[in-house]
């Protein structure tokens, strides 16, 4: 698939701003308005705070290269999964002409960066297993659709897609397929990423926000074709990553065998939530997990999250996404002895 053949005109004759470090990051450096003085701040790490960071995030990207075994031109760093959704529209999406496929139930940031972007979506229904119905896909599909969102293991159904489905989709769609991933450390399964050498229209999305620990440093990546990473790299913020998100990140991946620690308690801990909640006899369905979180269903769910509420237990409503269903996310043991506690004498 030709990929420069589904952008955006205007993205392809854009020239893009060049900042200063992205020629040059060593040197005397008199280039960039900085503050030569130094920073105001303790600069534990040695990172030169006063001087703006690497636009392309050169260092990152070659860690996480190195853990992911992928090329260094097949990835992206983004603030977040959320910022690359938002470039995927931008790039690939003329505003109220061309549209993108979201397959609902799932995440809502697809949608809403659609909205923001004056981007129409169709929504096709995954069916009764939560996955995808791959005629009413291809019959929603107008010569304007140039993407199609799915979330592997999706949320809010916790649920992975079957791997068939979406090379289906990037063998026969002509548009982006992008793989959200965000929660695939914890399903055990084969990621998608590997597909990327075949279908140069696979985008898999990756966070360190879920398995890593790190939700609070707002880092994500993508890994795709080198021709979609280039427009990427053109239209993005140009100092997007800051140097202490990618120091951060840097020393995560160096302690990768932590992250795997962490998934293995919170799989253990999750079955213990499923067990557990199958056992409340109010219960109605505990559907199965690949992620770290749970659904469920129950009657009147919004009135149980709300009383769980006023105990401080913090869940998620889903009832209307999914009909009579609440989310948990799966926590230490003491969190979920407490939340199932609560919710026992609710139900």
């Amino acid at each position: 698939m030709k990929i420069e053949s589904l952008v955006r005109e205007n993205i392809l004759k854009l020239k893009p701003y060049t900042s200063a470090r992205g020629d040059f990051l060593t040197g005397v450096l008199l280039d960039a308005n900085e503050n030569s003085f130094g920073s105001v701040v303790n600069d534990e790490w040695h990172l030169e705070l006063n001087r703006y960071p690497d636009p392309f995030q050169n260092s990152l990207r070659n860690e996480l290269s190195s853990y992911l075994n992928v090329e260094k031109e097949k990835l992206f760093i983004g603030v977040g999964s959320d910022e690359i959704i938002d470039l995927m529209v931008r790039i690939f999406c003329e505003p109220k002409i061309d549209n993108a496929i979201i397959l609902e139930p799932t995440y809502g940031m697809y949608k809403v960066a659609c909205d923001v972007n004056d981007v129409s979506t169709i929504a096709v229904m995954l069916d009764e297993s939560f996955q995808p119905q791959l005629d009413k896909i291809y019959h929603a599909t107008t010569k304007n659709t140039k993407l199609i969102f799915i979330c592997s293991p999706n949320n809010p159904t916790a649920n992975m897609i079957n791997p068939e489905s979406i090379l289906d989709l990037a063998e026969n769609f002509k548009g982006i397929v992008i793989v959200d991933e965000a929660y695939a450390e914890f399903c055990g399964k084969p990621s998608m990423i590997n597909a990327v050498e075949k279908y140069s229209n696979i985008v898999v999305l990756r966070t360190f926000s879920k398995a890593w620990g790190l939700a609070g440093v707002r880092c994500g990546y993508c890994i795709t074709s080198p021709e979609i990473i280039k427009l990427l790299y053109k239209i993005k913020l140009p100092y997007n990553i800051n140097k202490l998100t990618s120091q951060v990140v840097i020393n995560a991946l160096k302690k990768f065998k932590q992250k795997d620690k962490f998934v293995k308690e919170i799989n253990w801990e999750k079955e213990f939530l499923i067990k557990e909640l199958k056992l409340i006899p109010g219960i109605k369905k505990v559907f199965p997990s690949d992620s770290n979180f749970i659904l469920f269903e129950c009657e009147n769910p919004t009135n149980i999250y709300h009383k769980l509420t006023e105990k401080g237990i913090i869940i998620r409503d889903r009832s209307n996404q999914v009909k009579n269903c609440l989310r948990v996310s799966v926590g230490t043991r003491e969190q979920n002895e407490k939340f199932l506690n609560e919710l026992r004498d609710l139900i």
